[in-house]
């Protein structure tokens, strides 16, 4: 876990160790989310209506840390099952898709060296979930499309004490931590092991989640 070649946040290179899980194929879409929100679970997200934003597979954007842990628990208690969001670790862990050691999920080509058929080009705006390749584990847009809310909280310096077992991150803070590449940035594409993060109660237009289930 980590990267000696990313930024300080990301060192030390390090050996983790976690137990069973399981991860979305694909980012939680409005389509998805629209259900939660006509149960009167969470409320709309700000964005909700606009063209670039609402075709029902993008993935919803605009959800705070609470809305995203809202969502696992409605969804845990329809189809009875402890659904959460992933921990950093797991996250990264996913990303790689048995890549280990590799800069992105597909290896180590700059992504500006490959062709990528999902940015929308015709409403703008996060592309549609699942129109490039997945990855090793048969995970979807792991390196592009939403920042994606982790359970942890963030500290830059948690890898110099964090557990070899199961880490979930510090005890507490001020950020959650979030991971993956943004369609809102020059680069759109996220190394397997970039850190980010942002105050829970915010609602971005390129943040959304993915849900996670312990085996």
């Amino acid at each position: 876990m980590g990267s000696d070649q990313g930024q300080e946040n990301e060192q030390p290179v390090h050996r983790v160790w976690i137990d069973a899980f399981a991860i979305g194929k694909f980012p939680v879409t409005n389509r998805e989310y629209k259900i939660c929100v006509e149960d009167q679970v969470a409320p709309a997200p700000p964005f909700w209506t606009e063209p670039m934003f609402a075709h029902p597979e993008k993935p919803v954007v605009g959800v705070t840390w609470d809305d995203a842990m809202a969502y696992c628990q409605w969804l845990s208690e329809r189809l009875g099952q402890a659904f959460r969001l992933s921990t950093e670790a797991e996250w990264e862990r996913a990303a790689r898709g048995e890549r280990e050691g590799a800069f992105y999920p597909w290896g180590d080509e700059p992504p500006w060296e490959r062709p990528y058929p999902g940015f929308d080009s015709e409403t703008g705006g996060p592309p549609r979930v699942g129109v490039a390749e997945p990855n090793g584990f048969g995970l979807y847009d792991m390196s592009e499309g939403v920042h994606e809310w982790c359970s942890d909280y963030f500290d830059y310096h948690y890898y110099r004490y964090a557990p070899e077992k199961n880490p979930q991150g510090p005890a507490g803070g001020q950020r959650r931590a979030s991971r993956g590449g943004s369609w809102r940035h020059r680069i759109k594409f996220s190394r397997c092991a970039a850190r980010s993060s942002l105050p829970p109660g915010f609602k971005y237009a390129d943040y959304g989640f993915r849900v996670a289930l312990t085996l």
